[in-house]
């Protein structure tokens, strides 16, 4: 539903604020700053970038047979030269590769003048003094053990140990943190990141004055006790975990895997360790006497892709979702690109094929099908199944919330045993029919070796990736949290933590971060309250010009992030503001408004799913988490928002920013509904224009209006106000939207003005920012 007249003053509301400016290029630090040089840190990348295209991994490309990625390869003598050396420990004079780099002759100089590549004075004069430092190669820096560095010294400004380590990080870069952010902004912040919703007036009073002792920590012990908790960080774990509503593929039909996210919110906020978190998802079924509430968790390694469609070669999609499998374990919960090696060996990790389906074996042993069946026929879970009964639901499974009488079905885990068990073999360029060696199951070596102590199968994996040995467990969850709360991980590629990904931009704090984690028995609560109690995370956002010139993207925390709301977020601030949020935890998806037509443009026109039925009540006032998702056409809205389709695992989500954003916020009828609905809850006989526009400013923005923003929207209320009054057939054409129940008595001019200024406060970018 869009409206016909926007008037000017809606316009200069919604005009956003953006920063625009290009990203600095990497500059390294004066050679005086480093004392050590590191082959991880500093030698490495510059390879990558201007080297490794001849001299790296790649043997089709490789030039004079020389490998700088490897140690031994790079210290033998060179095949064209003999008698000399790429590298010579302690001698750049002597070294053919800094002769080369620091020639002047074009016919010798690396990287030659046709690959557009060069490396600066400053590159060159750090590479000469590592080899005069011994040229020493490091293991790759995520594979090694995490350990707890020296403490950076305290300050007045400190608040934890994140703050010492953040800190000294600023003074390299010439910087200073930001001031602490004003009470509103920061009661405002940590609810939107720890529960998903914007503060209530009533929160936004209680704790007004921060400063107060304790103040600050009463506020995150409250919001973490919440179910919205739970909720929120939900998000995170359906991304990884590839949750959706629907089998995927052309029939799309639907599926019952719902329980499973009510598992998944209900352990969050009963504080799970994420050591158990993680070894009930991935081998609950394997436990001891296991449990529903244990094997209802595994049905985290059914999430994938289903095929309905009938002639389809059952092994081809059995393998396919073994490979799902397989690469959403390595990628979510350890953050490398392990499905690289499906074919060849990994080009960049140290990771062979053989490798792959050691760790492909052990999701290889379970009895699903890769084809079950029609779609005509309504299977809403695959083989093996979980069956709720209604007993289980007021017993150990009284998290679920589900009011039918019919019994529930789950797509779960299973194993086969005996004689039944399958043999796993290396597939020759990752065909499923052209099997080559038998192999085991095992893990990839350069990670941790599989102890012969752990059973070979997902129970001794689960064990495996939760031992204080593994290097990347902890610091891939450890860089997830950060991620959510800061935007960008300390390493950036949050599911690439092998070469080709990003550098840790706090590597001390992330081992401190990681082995502190596992320390306090994976306590995931803590670990978000140890980040949101930081001095760092309390700063103000205000951006600097100082902050432009030297951390444009804000790498080094100097200052707060600015960052928009996840898709659902946005919805959920939505609902909650206006009052028309429904709080119920759990439960069966709702399909909200959506526009006419997209299902039906992509069905077969086969199963349940091939038109789109609306949910009506309470149902459309649900949290964005609820939202149904059918996979070969995912919720409209929140994909223009940058949510995730959810067809493959995924550890983090872009931001945008498009003109089909604005559009929705202005035309979306939940937005037009969530204002009428306002307007009218604000709008009495006795209510001023005034104190009705103060009080919706703070419930969608949780801060006071200033003078001049009030003397702007009574302006624009009034402007609106004389429209409806000479044009009455207007009121009720716009405040008719929704089907939230409209009483006579609310149609009238002044809650129609007053739902338009609401509607511009909704669109202000303040309001999905976080800030």
């Amino acid at each position: 539903m869009v409206f016909k007249r926007r008037n000017i003053y809606a316009l200069i509301l919604l005009v956003p604020f953006f920063w625009s400016c290009e990203p600095s290029n990497t500059e390294y630090d004066s050679l005086e700053s480093i004392d050590q040089v590191s082959y991880n840190f500093h030698i490495r990348p510059i390879l990558s970038d201007k080297c490794f295209a001849c001299h790296g991994p790649d043997a089709n490309k490789r030039e004079a047979d020389l490998r700088l990625d490897l140690e031994s390869s790079a210290f033998k003598v060179l095949k064209e030269n003999p008698g000399k050396f790429a590298l010579v420990s302690g001698k750049p004079e002597e070294s053919e590769a800094y002769h080369r780099i620091s020639s002047l002759d074009p016919s010798e100089i690396m990287p030659p003048p046709e690959s557009n590549l060069k490396l600066s004075e400053g590159e060159i004069a750090l590479i000469k003094k590592w080899i005069e430092q011994g040229a020493k190669y490091e293991p790759h820096w995520a594979f090694v053990r995490a350990e707890k560095g020296k403490l950076p010294p305290k300050t007045e400004w400190t608040k934890n140990e994140i703050d010492q380590f953040t800190l000294q990080k600023m003074k390299e870069k010439g910087l200073k943190p930001n001031p602490k952010a004003e009470s509103y902004e920061l009661i405002k912040r940590v609810s939107l990141d720890l529960t998903g919703l914007p503060p209530s007036p009533a929160i936004l009073q209680q704790f007004s004055d921060l400063d107060e002792s304790g103040n600050y920590e009463k506020l995150i012990d409250n919001l973490l006790a919440q179910n919205s908790f739970g909720e929120k960080l939900a998000i995170l774990w359906m991304d990884i975990s590839r949750y959706a509503d629907s089998y995927g593929y052309q029939d799309d039909n639907i599926r019952t895997q719902w329980p499973y996210r009510d598992w998944v919110i209900h352990s969050l906020n009963a504080n799970l360790p994420y050591d158990q978190f993680i070894t009930w998802q991935i081998a609950g079924d394997l436990l001891p006497n296991p449990t529903k509430k244990q094997i209802l968790a595994t049905a985290f390694n059914r999430n994938h892709k289903y095929t309905e469609e009938g002639g389809v070669i059952d092994e081809e999609y059995r393998v396919e979702y073994v490979l799902d499998k397989t690469n959403t374990f390595s990628k979510g919960i350890l953050g490398i690109t392990m499905e690289c090696a499906q074919c060849h060996d990994h080009k960049y990790d140290p990771f062979s094929q053989k490798e792959y389906y050691e760790f492909f074996a052990f999701f290889n042993n379970s009895p699903e099908k890769g084809y079950e069946g029609d779609v005509s026929i309504s299977k809403p879970a695959k083989t093996p199944i979980l069956w709720i009964e209604r007993e289980d639901l007021s017993g150990i499974l009284d998290f679920i919330n589900y009011q039918d009488t019919s019994k529930l079905s789950v797509s779960v885990m299973g194993e086969l045993e005996g004689e039944k068990a399958r043999t796993t073999y290396i597939l020759d360029r990752g065909v499923y029919d052209a099997p080559t060696s038998p192999v085991n199951p095992s893990t990839p070596a350069s990670i941790l070796e599989f102890p012969n102590n752990l059973p070979q199968n997902r129970l001794g994996l689960a064990q495996w990736a939760t031992n204080r040995d593994n290097p990347l467990t902890a610091r891939v969850f450890v860089n997830l949290i950060w991620q959510e709360i800061f935007g960008t991980g300390i390493v950036k590629s949050a599911g690439d933590f092998g070469m080709q990904g990003d550098l840790p931009s706090h590597p001390e704090l992330l081992d401190w971060l990681a082995v502190d984690f596992m320390e306090n028995g994976w306590d995931i609560k803590r670990l978000m309250k140890q980040i949101v109690s930081s001095a760092t995370y309390q700063q103000s956002a205000k951006i600097t010009r100082q902050h432009l010139n030297k951390d444009p993207e804000n790498i080094y925390l100097a200052r707060a992030p600015r960052l928009r709301l996840p898709a659902e977020n946005i919805q959920d601030l939505v609902l909650a503001s206006s009052g028309l949020l429904v709080n119920q935890v759990g439960g069966p998806s709702v399909k909200p408004y959506q526009p006419e037509g997209i299902w039906e443009a992509a069905s077969s026109g086969r199963g349940v799913l091939a038109t789109y039925v609306q949910d009506h009540g309470k149902s459309l006032y649900r949290r964005g988490l609820y939202n149904f998702i059918k996979l070969t056409v995912p919720p409209p809205k929140a994909i223009i928002f940058d949510s995730s389709n959810r067809d493959r695992c995924e550890v983090g989500r872009g931001r945008t920013n498009t003109p089909l954003q604005a559009l929705v916020m202005l035309n979306d009828p939940l937005i037009l509904e969530a204002s009428r609905v306002l307007a009218s809850r604000l709008m009495t006989q006795e209510t001023e224009s005034k104190t009705a526009i103060e009080d919706a400013f703070l419930r969608i923005l949780c801060r006071p209006m200033s003078s001049k923003e009030s003397r702007l929207l009574m302006s624009y209320y009034d402007d609106q106000l004389k429209r409806f009054q000479s044009y009455p057939n207007q009121v009720k054409e716009s405040l008719e939207v929704g089907e939230y129940p409209l009483e006579e008595n609310h149609i009238n001019a002044e809650t129609a003005a007053l739902m338009q200024v609401i509607v511009s406060l909704y669109n202000l970018e303040e309001t999905i920012t976080k800030i």
